[in-house]
């Protein structure tokens, strides 16, 4: 399983990156999956239904089942969060697992940046980000040369990126290109 993160500030527009890329990458045969981190509270479930009622009665976890999708709720009531190395052993096996959150990860990063939002760039201060999309100029002022800034118009940067870039999970280290990956074309 290749492991690739997506960076950036509130309302950057990770979501819709990953939101377009994921039926490109499906579309090129990829299995995919994504992680994605929460920084507040959330609940996937509905205040009334019986799965909620059961977690609030203190069942430790509730799997909801169907014809079409299952999921799994776990309680933590107190016990540590779940790191990013708990998560991605929890998923199914797929090639790509994409991650979005978890800024201080040691993954492969595309950050995404967009100066109206009125913060700074993250890849100064992240060794682990490979690439930036922008939709403006980012600067030259880059923390070295393994870092490309480029303006996104299309998916097909941040596709060649994953691919390129994509770590490993078995063995974990950083994916080199030694004859690329299958389906790595853009």
């Amino acid at each position: 399983m290749r492991v690739f993160g997506f960076a950036g500030w509130s309302g950057s527009g990770k979501t819709t990156l990953i939101e377009r890329l994921i039926p490109v990458l499906v579309e090129r045969g990829h299995r995919v999956s994504l992680i994605k981190h929460a920084h507040h509270d959330f609940d996937v479930d509905q205040r009334g239904k019986d799965s909620y009622r059961h977690r609030e009665a203190g069942a430790a976890e509730v799997l909801v089942s169907s014809a079409k999708r299952w999921a799994l709720m776990h309680e933590l009531r107190g016990a540590p969060e779940m790191s990013l190395a708990d998560a991605l052993e929890r998923l199914s096996p797929c090639d790509l697992a994409l991650v979005e959150g978890f800024k201080a990860a040691p993954i492969p990063k595309l950050e995404i940046h967009r100066p109206a939002v009125g913060k700074p760039p993250l890849y100064p201060d992240d060794p682990h980000i490979v690439a930036v999309a922008s939709d403006a100029h980012v600067g030259s002022e880059q923390r070295d040369h393994h870092v490309h800034v480029a303006r996104v118009e299309r998916e097909r940067v941040a596709h060649r990126e994953l691919l390129d870039r994509g770590q490993r999970l078995e063995p974990v280290e950083p994916f080199v290109r030694s004859g690329g990956y299958p389906g790595s074309e853009v």
